[in-house]
């Protein structure tokens, strides 16, 4: 039996480790990837210490830095449940060829963070990797010298405009909020200085008050219709579609905690989840903002509140 098993390996999971580590606990990391979000971000400029660094390198220096204390991350598998029994817990997980694996620990530590959320109109999931896109970092230079449009209204929208404003020959990005100033310029939840150099770029083209209805194409992206402001339907020429229009918590494992609305996992102040011996960091949580380092952050407090519940158990 384990001390502590730890979901995910991006900043929760991999602070979460360095801490245990420090203190010597029997645990694993156990994790579908390496990084999760950060390592899909573009460009990171408030990491302290750090000026600019891309997301996968830092991640890369997260995972680095747990392996340097002999952290063991079993990479390749997806959580699916945890089940408490008696004054323990079974986690279970299985990899890309369906076998499973079931790990026995005191306590856990869940930082399975976030993914991102789809459309759900025709021709999203038919045209995905053919086009469609989800992480503009990974596929945007596939479209240099192309037409794409952005979709979404919050920081990894405008993120995304930006980098395929320095690829694209065209940049079209569709927000659905007016251009006033109550929604900072149809960018509501969006940093000043990135709507601002979004604005400046000469090759950007940005249309307000949209829902986009369809993403049109074959064997690949061709364009997409959507509705204007009066709701009259009107098609865009693009050979990409960059959706950001925000994420989903991955807490669907985690069927025996109290979660919110959002299907975020209520958190105190010490990362306790509704059943004692379960914490939970980062952006799985209902925290009100999703930043890097506050998940560093929550992974050390989850640590550290892990520990001291390991120091206090018995059977």
């Amino acid at each position: 039996m384990y001390d502590l098993i730890i979901i995910g390996g991006s900043a929760v999971g991999c602070s979460a480790a360095i801490y245990a580590a420090r203190r010597g606990l029997n645990f694993k990391v156990v994790t579908d990837d390496i990084g999760g979000e950060v390592a899909l971000s573009g460009q990171v400029n408030n990491w302290p210490g750090i000026l600019d660094i891309q997301g996968y390198e830092l991640a890369q220096q997260f995972y680095a830095h747990a392996k340097s204390y002999g952290v063991v991350f079993d990479q390749g598998w997806q959580v699916t449940a945890i089940r408490p029994e008696k004054k323990r817990f079974a986690v279970t997980a299985k990899n890309a060829v369906d076998e499973v694996k079931t790990y026995e620990a005191k306590t856990v530590i869940i930082g399975s963070g976030i993914h991102p959320r789809h459309l759900n109109i025709p021709g999203e999931k038919e045209l995905y990797h053919k086009g469609v896109t989800y992480c503009t970092v990974c596929d945007g230079p596939l479209f240099k010298n192309k037409v794409t449009a952005t979709i979404g209204a919050g920081n990894s929208a405008l993120e995304s405009g930006l980098m395929m404003a320095t690829l694209a020959k065209k940049v079209y990005v569709l927000t659905k909020f007016p251009n006033t100033a109550n929604t900072q310029g149809g960018f509501p939840k969006g940093e000043k200085i990135l709507i601002d150099k979004l604005k400046a770029m000469s090759n950007v083209e940005i249309i307000y008050e949209v829902a986009t209805t369809k993403i049109i194409g074959t064997t690949k992206v061709e364009g997409l219709v959507y509705a204007d402001a009066k709701g009259k339907p009107r098609e865009l020429v693009a050979d990409a579609t960059m959706v950001h229009i925000g994420m989903t918590p991955n807490s669907q494992f985690a069927g025996i905690l109290k979660k919110n609305n959002q299907a975020e996992i209520i958190v105190d102040n010490r990362c306790r989840t509704s059943v004692p011996g379960i914490f939970a960091a980062g952006d799985v949580t209902d925290i009100p903002y999703k930043q890097i380092g506050i998940a560093a952050g929550q992974g050390i407090v989850a640590a550290l509140a892990a520990i001291e519940y390991t120091n206090r158990w018995t059977e």
